[in-house]
């Protein structure tokens, strides 16, 4: 029986999806509020037999930050797939982003050392990376720093990876995955999903920050087949392509039939706005649309290296003008 935590979330939905149609047994972490109907969701994207498959699931109520529902969930469990975690750049948000990402993360690597045998796979981020001198594409070497700029979102992410290499050290199989910015249908007013929102509506705004993006069908494909390998003990940067956040909205305008942005966000108007979204945000206690650290990430040219996995799974991945047009067309329907 495989665990899979964050069920409901992009990847873990697409995971728990590709490991059904891979014959294996499934066991679900949801919370009482979650939205299984987005698991549901997801299957129909990919399948016509979408409720058998869903049918197939096995739930277990419960949340990483309560262990007495995360021990209980991992009843019969032989490996575990951890994909929970908190995204949020807004400062307000620091005290929940460290208790779901660093603490849930401690819990789950706790109870895989309490279950001897069991195999762990962890998402992490590319948040979780640090940053080359010279501009030289990060790959899993490169060492993550504190800076004054380092988000909180990041710095968890950090700590998250140390409780992992914590359990690592203690004895525990496992391996850890750095994701880029994940592309994939799902929930269109969150993460990812909600660039193809902004871009149906005509987002006009664009930046030159450079980053990583991939499908998060290769995220779930890589992270299967290292959990299905004898690989322990390393990381695994999972980037198809490094991308301009300009040439991503104007191509997934493009596939919508939709404007392309035309209005170039500088930093002086990207620091405005992020003032006016604090101020909005204290005023109507609402989340912050926009943040300082999300001002920095547009504009913040960075590069990622897939080579490792490239390599060692002997892996390809999906070319994420193909990712858009295929999530265009999920979007549509």
């Amino acid at each position: 029986m495989i665990l899979v935590t964050g069920a409901t979330g992009l990847v873990g939905s697409h995971l728990i999806y590709d490991l059904l149609i891979g014959g294996f047994q499934v066991k679900a972490l949801v919370r009482e509020t979650s939205r299984r109907d987005l698991i549901l969701q997801t299957f129909r994207y990919y399948s016509s037999n979408a409720e058998e498959l869903f049918g197939r699931i096995v739930w277990a109520e419960g949340d990483v930050t309560d262990v007495l529902s995360l021990r209980e969930a991992f009843r019969d469990v032989d490996k575990v797939y951890h994909t929970a975690a908190f995204v949020s750049f807004d400062p307000k948000d620091k005290q929940k982003v460290f208790t779901v990402n660093t603490e849930g993360t401690a819990n789950v690597v706790n109870l895989c050392l309490e279950n001897s045998g069991l195999k762990l796979c962890f998402v992490s981020s590319i948040a979780a990376l640090g940053e080359t001198e010279d501009g030289a594409p990060v790959d899993e070497k490169v060492q993550w720093k504190p800076t004054k700029e380092a988000s909180v979102y990041s710095i968890s992410k950090f700590k998250s990876e140390m409780e992992v290499w914590r359990g690592v050290s203690e004895g525990l199989n496992a391996v850890i995955v750095n994701p880029s910015v994940i592309l994939g249908p799902g929930d269109w007013e969150k993460g990812s999903g909600a660039f193809f929102q902004k871009a149906a509506n005509g987002f006009p705004f664009y930046t030159l920050g450079t980053t990583g993006f991939v499908d998060v069908r290769d995220v779930s494909k890589a992270m299967i087949q290292l959990m299905e390998s004898d690989i322990s003990g390393e990381r695994f940067v999972l980037s198809s392509d490094n991308v301009s956040y300009k040439d991503i909205f104007s191509t997934i305008a493009w596939a919508l039939d939709a404007k392309a942005p035309y209005i170039y966000a500088s930093s002086w108007l990207s620091g405005l706005a992020w003032r006016l979204s604090a101020l909005k945000s204290f005023l109507f206690r609402t989340p912050a649309q926009i943040t300082s650290s999300t001002v920095r990430s547009a504009h913040k040219k960075s590069h990622y290296s897939s080579d490792k996995v490239k390599g060692v799974l002997k892996f390809e991945f999906i070319p994420i003008e193909q990712t858009i047009q295929d999530i265009a067309q999920y979007y549509r329907r």
